[in-house]
């Protein structure tokens, strides 16, 4: 066999590795309650895409458990030559953790419009005088990242961190919740107890376009429900086909964005109810538990990096290291589409 071919043996046997891997612990999700701690790190590593957050929690986890790392969780995760611009270098005998990168191919086409006439091009080669040219997904390849502890060398620079006092948001984070409500074109209700709203902290209701509040709890309680109901506005439509099929899946995905934005902001996410993982993934006739948790999360984490780019509030790092001058690439996934429950969706959990 030639080298290139041995190469490429070694590189299919690494991604089926880590393939085996991300089922694996995924999988975990389902037959345990972590779905919760899962958002709290896809939180802190939002950087990455969920697949890949899966892939260092678990590993990074089976390094705690050897003694090669100091803490369960990490803090920042790079590559290995992005360490090196950073003025760190890996310790000897550290070994990384695997991830999926995007492997992207360049196709070109006379007619932009006809889905058939893209060809893909070769390496080095130019499309024609006229061609539109554009980047796809091919595959993926195996590529490794360190969590700092594993290295040494230049002191990285201090982030900005608010200090929370128990039930206090942080500054302009209601402001800038708020405002995002009414640019998706809802009014924003701010009700006196939960009698005005059934009984609920918040509500969304997609007849009238309004979304209310309760205001008889605390500032972190009412930020908390603010941000369900963005997730609600953001990603259950009236329009959504299957109205009545997976009112679970909307709520733990309205719970779950309002936890990421949470976590982002280093605010006590103790409160935060997400019902158990099989209960709500086993709802969707057409895929499976493994392939809801997926879709779901990924959903999750577009809608909470969509509201936290979108908010003047200092947060916590995304999971790169302060200093670095660009976010890896993170892997483009399937778009689960989980119809809302009806035109008003409350959020009943307790503040």
């Amino acid at each position: 066999m030639s080298k290139p071919a041995r190469d490429q043996e070694a590189r299919d046997a690494k991604l089926e590795a880590l393939q085996r891997g991300l089922t694996d612990a995924v999988a975990s999700l389902v037959t345990s309650n972590d779905w919760k701690r899962a958002m709290e790190f896809a939180a802190r590593f939002r950087a990455r895409s969920f697949n890949n957050t899966m892939l260092i929690y678990a590993q990074h986890q089976t390094a705690f458990d050897e003694g090669r790392v100091p803490e369960p969780i990490p803090t920042y995760v790079a590559g290995f030559r992005q360490w090196l611009t950073l003025g760190r270098h890996v310790d000897k005998g550290q070994r990384g953790y695997g991830i999926l990168a995007p492997v992207t191919a360049r196709f070109a086409s006379p007619s932009p419009s006809d889905s058939t006439s893209w060809r893909r091009l070769a390496r080095g080669e130019r499309p024609a005088p006229g061609e539109a040219v554009r980047s796809r997904l091919v595959g993926l390849r195996p590529t490794y990242v360190w969590d700092v502890s594993q290295t040494n060398g230049e002191p990285l620079p201090e982030q900005p961190r608010a200090t929370l006092l128990r039930g206090v948001a942080p500054e302009g984070l209601w402001d800038g919740l708020a405002d995002l409500i009414t640019a998706h074109q809802f009014e924003l209700r701010l009700v006196s107890t939960a009698t005005a709203i059934g009984g609920a902290n918040g509500l969304t209701d997609y007849t009238t376009r309004e979304v209310s509040v309760r205001m008889d709890m605390d500032d972190a309680a009412q930020v908390k429900t603010l941000a369900h109901e963005l997730g609600h506005v953001m990603l259950h439509r009236r329009d959504n086909a299957d109205v009545m099929l997976h009112r679970g899946v909307a709520e733990v995905e309205a719970e779950s964005v309002a936890l990421m934005v949470a976590a982002a902001h280093g605010l006590d996410t103790s409160t935060y109810t997400v019902p158990y993982v099989s209960s709500w993934a086993s709802t969707v006739t057409d895929k499976t538990p493994d392939e809801v948790v997926r879709s779901t999360a990924e959903r999750v984490r577009a809608a909470a990096i969509t509201i936290l780019d979108a908010l003047p509030t200092t947060q916590l790092g995304d999971g790169n290291p302060p200093g670095l001058d660009h976010k890896p690439l993170s892997t483009p996934q399937p778009e689960f589409t989980a119809p809302a429950a009806s035109n008003r969706v409350a959020e009943v959990t307790t503040p």
